[in-house]
């Protein structure tokens, strides 16, 4: 499947350029500082997963946040994803790591929807912005929220 992507890619790359080179051209410049901008992030959260997972290997990863611990490893889950503030592009690869060494499907489910819908990190600007009682119920309501997710996801894996 990813040959097919590439082949894709270099297709309409290739078809691009022959229509219009300073398009494309232009295209790549804008891209490449896109990357420019995403790359810090990107390498200082592969490298933190990186740590952690040498840190913690998979029985201890299982133990924490597998499938066996319960209501438990989604309440660490959703608490770490709450805190944490990790792009929507590294989130699903993270969240793949995890699941590779031992976390069951609930946790990670309640990991990544609090990661995406939880802001503890950025609270003090959607205060600024909506004021401080709305940003807590939003939030309140995205956390329980996030534990339906993990329930509904656990129902339909069976896991």
């Amino acid at each position: 499947m990813e040959i097919v992507l590439y082949v894709v890619t270099v297709f309409l790359f290739a078809l691009s350029f022959f229509k219009d080179r300073q398009k494309t051209k232009m295209a790549l410049k804008k891209a490449w500082k896109s990357l420019e901008k995403i790359l810090p992030q990107l390498l200082g959260i592969v490298f933190l997963v990186g740590i952690i997972l040498a840190l913690f290997d998979a029985q201890t990863i299982s133990t924490l946040i597998g499938s066996d611990s319960g209501f438990v490893g989604i309440l660490i889950s959703a608490i770490v994803g709450a805190v944490t503030l990790i792009p929507g592009f590294v989130a699903f690869p993270t969240a793949a790591l995890l699941l590779e060494n031992g976390a069951g499907y609930m946790q990670v489910a309640a990991f990544v929807s609090t990661l995406m819908m939880v802001g503890v990190a950025t609270a003090p600007v959607e205060i600024k912005c909506f004021g401080k009682k709305l940003t807590l119920i939003r939030n309140i309501m995205a956390f329980i929220f996030s534990f339906l997710v993990a329930f509904i996801i656990g129902w339909v894996v069976g896991k």
